[in-house]
């Protein structure tokens, strides 16, 4: 058996949507359910400010870190971290938290997403379509510039997902993770990292850790789905930062 310690991945109602929020539960309510998932820890990680629907507004910056303040006092039992899952773009430090604000975070994580700027969104979006497949060669080079130069630039602690949404070239990416240190994730609620590119990114010295990427309450701590694919590619358990066996 199997338990996850920690989950750094997690959405709440600070990522608004157009219409109501893209995270359905409170900071509070996401750490109640790690608290009742038996975790160790729990970041609150919202979508970065440039997500031009989903993304947490700079305005709350301080709001949501005098909550998470609050938290900490309050539950002691568990530790609780203000990150941010920050999107990776093509200008500035290549991603959409600017350097003067990453000491906000106790940690930055970052990861490719549709709905913003300067992130190629149109052409990924049709390649994923099924249009354009024959300029896959372009676009992963492209997309793997941008998420390799955020890598490079910043001090990432999670790189989440890759390989979903845009065609990347994976093995650069592991090289730019092993160089920085960076955990790649396999993520809970999306394909990726799948077998296959567990497969390749374990020739490199990466770790792994596993989010449930929550958008509900309910969902914090969820990791088995992760699991099996990490079993299946052949990756020791002892290369995820937040399994272990019992």
């Amino acid at each position: 058996m199997y338990r996850m310690t920690f989950d750094y991945h997690t959405h709440t109602i600070y990522s608004p949507g157009p219409i109501r929020p893209h995270g359905k539960g409170t900071p509070e309510e996401n750490v109640l359910a790690a608290i009742d998932k038996g975790l160790d820890g729990i970041a609150i990680s919202d979508h970065g400010p440039g997500h031009l629907t989903y993304g947490i507004k700079r305005s709350k910056f301080a709001e949501l870190r005098a909550e998470i303040e609050r938290l900490k006092e309050k539950y002691p039992q568990i530790e609780i971290y203000m990150s941010v899952e920050a999107n990776t773009v093509m200008s500035g430090n290549f991603i959409d938290v600017r350097p003067d604000e990453i000491e906000v975070f106790d940690f930055i994580n970052a990861g490719y997403h549709f709905g913003v700027k300067n992130g190629f969104v149109t052409s990924n979006y049709l390649y994923n379509t099924g249009l354009s497949r024959g300029r896959r060669d372009e676009f992963a080079k492209r997309n793997t510039n941008i998420i390799v130069g955020a890598l490079d630039c910043n001090d990432i602690k999670i790189l989440t997902h890759p390989g979903d949404k845009a065609p990347v070239e994976m093995e650069r990416i592991a090289q730019a993770c092993e160089r920085n240190g960076t955990w790649m994730e396999v993520n809970n609620s999306h394909g990726h990292l799948n077998v296959e590119e567990l497969k390749v990114c374990a020739a490199y010295d990466v770790k792994f850790v596993v989010s449930s990427d929550a958008h509900r309450p309910e969902k914090v701590g969820s990791f088995e789905v992760s699991l099996e694919r990490i079993l299946e590619a052949g990756i020791p358990i002892d290369r995820v930062v937040n399994i272990e066996e019992i």
